[in-house]
């Protein structure tokens, strides 16, 4: 008998042992060690390294790339996470009320978060070419540029990469927003419509106040996605020319750790990005319960 409760009482622990010597490997092992490396001069590949405690941290506050690709990434991640905010949620309101062909519209919308981004920035490279791409053909065609845009210049780089990376990952938005939109109850907007409330009254009132909590959650994940985005950026812009204008600190941290074979340094940006997503992410969520209690 005691034999038998010994086993109720453990047995659900050894299930889920495997689970948790998993977890332990595969995530807090990394971040502990790049904790520790992080206090490293330490070369990406050679086995040779030498404690300088703070040092690689004080490079970083006092290196003037450091806070060039903090801006960037600033720049690309509100940008981004704004449009697609904006986009997705017009996109959900108008295929979540009955228009023709909506089925349609709804699978079609979500081609751009299916495909790869290496074929993405293929397609757009093409279609952007300043010589042959589609989009300047188009353009031409509708007499809204006289000449062809390089949008892969120094001036254009940052605003055709956050165009992008808006196209591909918007369908994310759009697929959270819509689900939740599908689950209000219809009774609420026609007693509205009883009412006389017109489209926006409706929508002020019903529409957004049900999608607070989505949206508070799209938009935390979508910033840790887009503030930590490496290979769109990498992809499109690449290493040189006009690369440097868009650098962002995951693109930063790949150039330190496998371009430099500066790993120490490599280690204290993973550890500094990981300090702004924590405590940007606290903040974000002591507001959100915030709201909640109020």
């Amino acid at each position: 008998m005691y034999r038998l409760r010994y086993q109720q009482k453990y047995f659900p622990f050894i299930i889920i042992l495997p689970s948790i010597i998993l977890m332990v490997t595969l995530t807090f092992f990394p971040i502990i060690y790049n904790f520790y490396l992080s206090f490293f001069q330490k070369h990406a590949f050679l086995d040779t390294k030498k404690f300088i405690f703070f040092s690689n941290y004080s490079y970083l506050l006092k290196n003037a790339e450091f806070w060039t690709s903090f801006k960037n990434g600033l720049i690309y991640s509100i940008s981004t996470i704004v449009l697609q905010i904006i986009l997705g949620l017009l996109c959900a309101l108008i295929l979540n009320e009955k228009v023709k062909g909506r089925n349609f519209f709804r699978g079609a919308l979500l081609f751009p978060y299916l495909i790869p981004t290496v074929v993405v920035v293929i397609l757009w490279k093409w279609l952007l070419n300043s010589s042959y791409g589609l989009v300047n053909y188009i353009l031409d065609l509708l007499h809204i540029t006289s000449n062809p845009i390089v949008w892969f210049s120094r001036e254009n780089i940052m605003f055709t990469l956050i165009m992008v990376s808006v196209w591909q990952f918007f369908p994310f938005v759009l697929i959270t927003v819509m689900a939740r939109l599908q689950t209000i109850p219809e009774d609420l907007y026609n007693a509205a419509r009883t009412d006389g409330a017109p489209a926006i009254s409706r929508f002020l009132h019903i529409t957004l106040p049900q999608l607070k909590n989505v949206l508070f959650t799209v938009i935390l994940l979508r910033t840790i996605w887009m503030f930590t985005k490496f290979d769109i950026v990498w992809l499109l812009a690449g290493k040189e020319s006009v690369g440097k204008y868009v650098q962002t600190l995951p693109v930063y941290t790949f150039r330190k750790t496998f371009a430099y074979l500066e790993a120490g340094i490599g280690a204290a940006l993973s550890v500094v990005m990981l300090i702004i997503l924590f405590t940007g992410a606290v903040v974000y969520l002591r507001v959100l319960v915030r709201n909640e209690e109020n």
